[in-house]
């Protein structure tokens, strides 16, 4: 802006611009001693003739002489600035006044000095009069006070010193504005002494690069100039000397110099453009990341919210299915923005790595297990092999170290049409506090080629990049993956044969830590034998493997039949096989068939553990009323199978769980967002785990409700229009600090994920920053760190098992719905367990008069276990009932097995009416 103004602009700019400051500022500054010493000389005069007065209206006042007073009071209205004169007895009675009504309200007097009050118009004093003020030569109150005789109030109106105010702030703007207009014409004179010769000077050099050298500059009328014109005068001079014995040189100077200043302007702008496009096209992707993701993030916020809201409300099996789509697509979405921006982190040097101690195989659990219902829906088996000599507690960053290991199962099960997927973990070599490890993901894919290979970690580029191609992407998966490792110290790396499948590995140095994560207790399930039976052999090993880690003695069959038979076949082996665990496929063997067969199991005093698909997860668990202890999804989780197969042996893991939370009120909250999708969400989430919400959808209606309500903590939205989310913060923080308020925590909702953004918004007075999209979890965890209030958990609470006497004998249409709708199938379960029902009475009978607990508990169980596929409610929940109270040893029990008794009789009876 200053590069623009002229010469003479410049000197009026620098002769005007520093008087202006100095007259506006001394002239602020006299004008305000001015109009605080006026002020102050009011006080006086009124303070001074309230004291005057008080020995004048003694005597008065002592004799109640109103005439007198009158007349003093006349008297004094006569004084400057005097607007109105009372004197009041001691008891405050108005014994003479003159003057108007006092505008200003009666001051709080102590009863012994001056008091005062004033408004805009006029200041009220009142001054006590004591017996002492009789005597004039005593100006000083007792220290006892004296006698009061009276009170002296006195009114001097403002007028004539706002008066004289004004009238020096007129004589000081005029004195400003002379002092501005002389200056103005000192240096327009200045300027004109400067602008004349140098255009005289411009003049003649336009005259002299025209060529006509015979130009001459005259004297310019000062010592400066003069000398500058006498040099150009015999600069012309000497060129039109040499004008003529050199201009054949000189042409030819000049041509060539011509053509060599062509070409090194050219280039010198062809590398001022390609510097301008590099820092444009810098400024534009940084622009461009920032952009993209808040405007993906911030409706990917509203859609994954929702959905999960939805989620949770009652919905169709269909309309479930649709949710999950979305949701999962909506997941796929973010995670390509997230690669995106991870790529341009790592572009410019600035993602930092962490250094926590962390598990191991929890990490490569989660990472498989993320995956698995994409392999599932493939058809794929998806296996986890983690080596007994490798260790498990190291130091690193797990997020990113869980993100390469995704991106390399990912990438398997997208060029992986049938087969198998393995991700193998070893240990490679060792030291007392470091561990190299080398972690693969071999697939039985498509496999790559030499070119494929050379091209496969390289930004924006994709083993398949024709327009057929079956897998998606952004084509950085690899890339990221291949930086992150690097960055950890480490090699990635590729083997692969065309048509056979490839083999990714990472090998890493990672730090020992402690034992982190709780260890898997042998104990608890010694001396227990399982039957295996899982047809992968890959799989049919890890699971062995893992039973064995807790204490079980195993033995793998190769088909059902074979394991049914030796279940069946060893009533007296003194270590029977009393768990199956089941590694199944519903192309292999149907639910319906499978729950036959795990209700003879069970009848047989085997317990049985299914281990299906993700994909199928939900057929078997229609089947099975026990699902969330016999049916868990593939790959199993060592500590999940440890869980379940503790449930199914009737030990309750032992769980450290969190101490409760002291309880509290709920947290004042307010939500600014201008998006109403994001508006309602968060405000939902909140209000759904207990908080008191407001929501606002700008910055000025959060700042008013800031005003006027009292809040614990602000979540506020970054990007709106008007009065953005950094605006409004500022304001708030200006409000808290002009009214001595506490700061009052602000959380930032933003879309933005770039480390520079996040730290300005931290800089703008905001306390934290929560990146969208959000859960509820991020919600509560804010809550409680920056007010100390919990949100209520969302988990629903479990409706109450009905009474068993309000429950049907018979219900043909739940024993329908447990067969899978096959009516043939119904009716041979709830013959099955009629046809055993006497043995287990009598069985339960015997039991229970022998006083064996153990044998009782066993008896029911197996007979809940067969109550479990038929339509029999009642009697389902008493065995249900007994089980639980014998566990727990309450005495309710004895009640409970007699409900059991006649539970079995009611059964019994209604089934002959029935036949």
């Amino acid at each position: 802006m200053f590069k623009d103004i002229g010469l003479k602009g410049r000197v009026l700019l620098l002769g005007l611009l520093p008087t202006t400051l100095m007259a506006l500022g001394l002239g602020s500054y006299f004008i305000a001693v001015q109009l605080q010493e006026l002020e102050g000389q009011l006080m006086q005069r009124g303070q001074s003739l309230a004291e005057h007065l008080a020995p004048l209206a003694a005597p008065a006042l002592a004799r109640h002489d109103a005439a007198q007073l009158e007349r003093i009071a006349k008297h004094t209205l006569e004084q400057a600035d005097v607007r109105s004169v009372s004197f009041l007895d001691d008891e405050y009675t108005r014994l003479a006044n003159a003057g108007p009504k006092m505008l200003s309200p009666q001051p709080n007097s102590d009863g012994v000095n001056l008091a005062l009050s004033s408004n805009s118009e006029a200041t009220r004093f009142l001054l006590p009069v004591f017996e002492h003020h009789r005597h004039l030569a005593n100006t000083a109150a007792p220290a006892d006070g004296g006698d009061l005789l009276g009170w002296v109030e006195l009114e001097l109106s403002h007028h004539g010193t706002l008066l004289r105010g004004y009238r020096t702030l007129l004589t000081s703007l005029l004195l400003v504005f002379t002092g501005l207009v002389i200056t103005a014409l000192l240096a327009i004179r200045l300027s004109r002494s400067i602008s004349e010769p140098l255009q005289q000077i411009k003049h003649s050099v336009a005259l002299l690069k025209e060529g006509r050298l015979e130009t001459r500059l005259p004297p310019l009328g000062s010592q400066e100039m003069d000398e500058l014109a006498a040099g150009i005068n015999r600069m012309a001079e000497s060129l039109q000397n040499a004008q003529e014995e050199l201009q054949h040189s000189i042409e030819q100077a000049t041509e060539d110099v011509r053509q060599n200043l062509e070409t090194i302007e050219i280039q010198n702008i062809e590398l001022d453009f390609a510097r301008r496009e590099a820092l444009e096209a810098s400024r534009i992707k940084s622009e461009f990341l920032a952009n993209m993701s808040h405007e993906i993030r911030t409706p990917l916020n509203g859609i994954l919210g929702f959905t999960r809201l939805l989620q949770k409300s009652e919905l169709t099996p269909r309309q479930q299915d649709y949710l999950n789509t979305i949701e999962k697509s909506a997941d796929g979405l973010l995670g390509i923005i997230n690669e995106v921006l991870d790529f341009s982190k790592i572009e410019a040097g600035k993602l930092v790595l962490e250094s926590i101690p962390f598990n191991l195989r929890d990490l490569i659990q989660e990472a498989i297990t993320l995956q698995a219902p994409a392999a599932h829906s493939k058809q794929l088996e998806l296996v986890s092999l983690i080596y007994r000599d490798t260790p498990l507690s190291l130091i690193g960053d797990p997020q990113r170290l869980k993100q390469i290991l995704t991106n390399l199962i990912s990438n398997a099960i997208k060029f992986t049409h049938s087969g198998t997927i393995a991700v193998r973990t070893m240990l490679e070599d060792e030291t007392d506090d470091r561990a190299q490890l080398r972690i693969s993901v071999q697939d039985t894919g498509i496999g790559l080629a030499e070119d494929e290979l050379r091209n496969l970690f390289q930004a924006f580029s994709q083993a398949d990049n024709s327009l057929t191609r079956q897998a998606g992407g952004t084509g950085l998966g690899l890339v990221i993956s291949k930086r992150l490792v690097e960055q950890m110290g480490g090699e990635i790396g590729v083997t692969s044969t065309p048509g056979e499948g490839s083999e990714f590995w990472i090998s890493l140095s990672l730090p020992k830590a402690r034992e982190v994560g709780e260890a898997l207790p042998r104990s608890a399930l010694q001396g227990h034998r399982a039957a295996l039976l899982e047809p992968h052999e890959l799989a049919r090993q890890t699971l062995q493997h893992q039973l064995e880690d807790l204490g079980l003695q195993v033995q793998h069959f190769s088909n059902l039949d074979a394991l049914l038979e030796a279940v069946s076949g060893q009533h007296h082996a003194e270590s029977p096989l009393d768990l199956a665990v089941l590694g199944v496929r519903a192309q292999d063997l149907p639910p319906e068939r499978l729950c036959q067969h795990i209700w003879e199991l069970e009848r047989l005093g085997c317990h049985c553990l299914v281990l299906c698909p993700t994909t199928e997860q939900a057929l078997y668990q229609q089947l099975l009323p026990e699902a969330n202890s016999q049916v868990l999804a593939k790959p199993a989780c060592p500590n999940k199978v440890q869980q379940a197969l503790l449930q199914l042996f009737g030990q309750n893991p032992q769980r450290s769980e969190p101490a409760p939370l002291p309880a509290s009120r709920a947290p004042r909250l307010l939500c600014v967002d201008d998006n109403p999708a994001n508006l309602l969400l968060i405000k939902t989430l909140l209000e759904d785990m207990g908080a008191e919400v407001s929501a606002v959808d700008n910055g000025h209606s959060a700042l008013e409700a800031i005003k006027q309500n009292a809040f614990d903590l602000v979540f506020m939205d970054v990007q709106m229009p008007g009065m953005d989310g950094r605006q409004t913060t500022e304001a708030i923080r200006q409000w808290e600090s002009s009214h001595g308020q506490a700061a009052l925590p602000i959380i930032a909702l933003t879309a933005h994920a770039l480390a520079n953004e996040k730290r300005a918004l931290l800089q703008t007075g905001m306390d934290d920053y929560l990146t969208k999209p959000i859960t509820e979890r991020q919600l509560a965890q804010a809550v409680l760190k920056w007010t100390g209030l919990a949100l209520r958990s969302q988990a629903a609470e479990r409706p109450q098992e009905p009474a068993p006497l309000s429950l049907g004998i018979l219900d043909p249409e739940e024993g329908l719905r447990l067969a899978a709708g096959k009516a043939d199938l119904a009716a041979d379960l709830l013959n099955m367990l009629l046809s055993s029902l006497p043995g287990d009475h009598e069985a339960i009978h015997q039991a229970r008069a022998s006083g064996d607990r153990t044998t009782l508990i066993e008896r029911i169980h197996r007979l809940h276990g067969a109550t479990r596929y038929c339509g029999v409610p009642q009697l389902r929940a008493a065995c249900q009932r007994c089980e639980t109270l014998l566990k727990q040893n309450d005495p309710a029990a004895e009640q409970a097995l007699d409900d059991l008794d006649a539970a079995i009789e009611r059964l019994a009876a209604e089934a002959k009416v029935s036949a």
